[in-house]
């Protein structure tokens, strides 16, 4: 994602890349970004807490403020649980939707919508391939 944040960058259009792999994310250097140490996947909160992913959203939202210098990093004051067990194995709490190859779609409108684009229409990114 940092070399699409970067090229979004350039057009003008400042980004923020959401992380929990800060590592891989200091390696491809977005322009800016929020790091949450929570289990991959839950990159925005737990499941089911609303509240809480609304607070982790808007103290990331700060970065687009207090982050002065491309390339850094706001480590978000977010914890997990208590004595974060969870980074010695989440076996058996994974409640994340089964992931495919192909595209998945919210409704039958969105997929038509995205079968009706032609090559290079796509808005943000102009693929070639959809």
């Amino acid at each position: 994602m940092g070399l699409v944040a970067r090229e979004v960058e350039a057009a003008g259009i400042p980004t923020l890349s959401m992380t929990s792999a800060l590592d891989i994310t200091r390696a491809v250097n977005p322009p800016r970004a929020a790091f949450l140490d929570y289990p991959l996947g839950h990159t925005t909160g737990k499941p089911h807490e609303p509240a809480l992913q609304r607070a982790i959203m808007l103290e990331a939202l700060d970065a687009f403020t207090s982050l002065r210098e491309p390339g850094q990093v706001k480590h978000l004051p977010f914890r997990w649980d208590e004595d974060e067990r969870w980074k010695h194995g989440m076996a058996g709490t994974d409640t994340r939707t089964e992931r495919f190859d192909t595209p998945q779609y919210q409704c039958e409108e969105d997929r038509l919508k995205a079968a009706a684009l032609e090559p290079g229409d796509c808005p943000v990114c102009g693929l070639e391939d959809l």
